[in-house]
C-alpha cells in the first residue's frame, strides 16, 4: 500500500504542519551528516590503533562502542547499532545515504534498509539496492517495511522451501517469565500456522464481545429474550479475550466456556496463488517462467508445495487466482446494505490493510466502508467499499476528513484533510477493470 501526498492551502493548521515538516526535514539531513561523522571518528579510532600496533580488533572496536556510548549517554548495544548502520550507509549504500541527506526518505526508513538488506547474500542485497531506496523515498515507514519484506521475499522466493524446510526443524515454545507473575508464551512456528491461529483467537474474541454486547442492549419483545443469557458484565479488552481464549484451548481443549457465538470457529487465511505457477515443477521452474510466487495473506510468499496443499485443502482457506475468473459479484447496487461474503473477500484482499494514510491493520480486522455513505445514496460495490479500522472509521465520519475512490485505480482512496492537505493510499493489489471496447475498435 502506497500514500503520496499533495500540498494544502494557506490556513493556519496547514501552516503549522507545513513547519513542522520542514523542521523534521531538517533534523533528517542532520541525521545524515550523523550517520558520516560517526563513521569518521570509527575510521579514525582504527587508525590511531593501527599506528600503535593494536591488531585486535575486536578489542579496540569495543572500546570505540564504549567511548560513543559514554559520550552519547547511550548503551553500549545501540552505540554498535548506531556505529553498524554509519559504516553501512556509507559504504554500502551511499544512494540510501544522499537520499537521506536531502530528506527523501526518514532515519526510520533508512535504519530498516540497512537491518533487512545487511542479512541478505552480497549477491542479492546489491541488486537489491536501488529499488529499496526507491521505495523508501515513495512510501511511509510502515508500509515501507512490508514493501521490503515482500520484495525480498520474491527475490529469495526460488530458494524458500530448501530454508522453510530447515527452519521448520528449529520449531519450538519458549516461556519467558517477567513481573508481576506474568510470562510470555511464544512459539516459533510456520508464519501460516501462526496467522491461522491469530486469526481464529480475534474471531472468538469479537464473537464474545458481540455476544455480551447484544445481551447487554435491552429487547423491546420480552419473548425474545435468551431465556439462559446470564446478566452481561463482559469488559475485557479484545486483546483480553483473545489471551483468555488462548488459555482456554491450550488448556480445556476447547471453548465450552463461551457463548454458543463463538464456538465452532476456524482459522481463515488467504492464499493467492498465479494460475500457471500451480504448473511449475518447483521454485526454480516457477521462477524461471518469470512468474510470481504463491503469497498468503499477511505473510509473505510461501513454497510451491505448501501452495499446492493449500489450495487443495478443507473450506477455511480462500483461493484466489490472479488470472480474471467470470462470474465473481463485484456490485449490488442499492439492492442491499451488507456487501455479499465473496464482494467482503474480494474487498479485503485488495485492500490487504487498513486503507487509511499510513495505518498498518490487517484488513481482516477492519470494518468495511462505505466511501459514499448508503444514507448519501451510496452503492455497495467494489468500487465504493474499503476496509477501514475502527478509529479511522470514525475519523473518516467524524473528524472533517473527506474521502473518495479515484477512478481507474483499481482502489485508491484520496484523504483529504481539514487544512486541506490530500493524501492518496493505493491498495495491496489491483482487481482488473474490463471495459467493452470503443465503437471505433469493434470489428465489423
Amino acid at each position: 500500500m502506497s500514500i503520496a501526498a499533495e500540498g494544502a492551502s494557506g490556513s493556519p493548521v496547514s501552516d503549522a504542519m507545513d513547519r513542522v515538516r520542514e523542521t523534521g526535514d531538517v533534523v533528517t539531513m542532520f541525521a545524515a551528516e550523523y550517520f558520516v561523522t560517526v563513521d569518521r571518528a570509527r575510521r579514525e579510532a582504527l587508525e590511531d590503533a593501527a599506528r600503535f600496533g593494536r591488531e585486535l580488533t575486536g578489542v579496540v572496536e569495543r572500546g570505540i562502542r564504549l567511548e560513543l556510548a559514554a559520550g552519547m549517554r547511550i548503551t553500549e548495544h545501540a552505540a554498535g547499532d548506531l556505529i553498524r548502520r554509519a559504516e553501512a550507509l556509507v559504504h554500502r549504500y551511499p544512494d540510501a545515504l544522499e537520499s537521506l541527506s536531502r530528506a527523501r526518505m526518514t532515519v526510520a526508513h533508512a535504519e530498516y534498509l540497512v537491518d533487512r538488506l545487511d542479512e541478505l547474500e552480497p549477491a542479492v542485497r546489491d541488486g537489491l539496492v536501488a529499488e529499496a531506496v526507491a521505495l523508501a523515498e515513495e512510501l511511509p515507514v510502515g508500509a515501507f517495511r512490508r514493501a521490503l519484506r515482500k520484495l525480498i521475499e520474491v527475490h529469495r522466493s526460488v530458494t524458500l522451501a530448501e530454508r522453510h524446510e530447515a527452519a521448520v526443524v528449529r520449531r519450538r515454545v519458549v516461556v519467558e517469565h517477567v513481573d508481576d507473575g506474568m510470562a510470555w508464551l511464544s512459539a516459533y512456528i510456520p508464519a501460516v500456522e501462526a496467522h491461522a491461529i491469530y486469526g481464529r483467537l480475534t474471531a472468538i474474541a469479537k464473537a464474545i464481545k458481540a455476544h455480551d454486547e447484544a445481551a447487554a442492549t435491552p429487547r423491546q419483545d420480552a419473548t425474545s429474550r435468551d431465556c439462559d443469557a446470564a446478566p452481561p458484565d463482559e469488559d475485557r479488552t479484545i486483546d483480553q479475550l483473545r489471551a483468555d481464549v488462548l488459555s482456554d484451548l491450550l488448556i480445556e481443549g476447547d471453548t465450552i466456556v463461551h457463548p454458543v457465538e463463538a464456538r465452532g470457529i476456524r482459522a481463515t487465511v488467504a492464499v493467492t496463488v498465479p494460475a500457471l505457477a500451480l504448473l511449475a515443477e518447483s521454485d526454480s521452474a516457477r521462477a524461471a517462467q518469470g512468474l510470481a510466487p504463491a503469497v498468503v495473506e499477511g505473510v509473505g510468499p510461501i513454497p510451491l508445495d505448501r501452495a499446492r496443499e493449500l489450495c487443495g485443502s478443507a473450506d477455511g482457506w480462500m483461493r484466489i487466482l490472479t488470472h480474471p475468473e467470470t462470474g465473481m459479484v463485484l456490485s449490488v447496487g442499492r439492492s442491499q446494505y451488507r456487501p455479499p461474503p465473496m464482494l467482503r473477500k474480494l474487498v479485503r484482499w485488495r485492500a490487504d490493510r487498513c486503507m487509511a494514510p499510513g495505518c498498518g491493520i490487517p484488513a481482516s480486522r477492519c470494518e468495511l466502508d462505505h466511501t459514499v455513505a448508503w444514507e448519501h445514496g451510496g452503492e455497495t460495490s467494489l468500487d465504493n467499499l474499503a476496509p477501514l479500522c475502527k478509529g479511522h472509521h470514525t475519523v473518516k465520519h467524524h473528524g472533517g476528513w473527506r474521502v473518495r475512490q479515484l477512478p481507474d485505480t483499481g482502489g485508491a482512496l484520496e484523504w483529504t484533510s481539514p487544512a486541506g492537505r490530500r493524501y492518496v493510499v493505493q491498495p495491496e493489489r489491483r482487481v482488473p477493470v474490463f471495459r467493452p471496447a470503443d465503437a471505433a475498435d469493434a470489428p465489423f
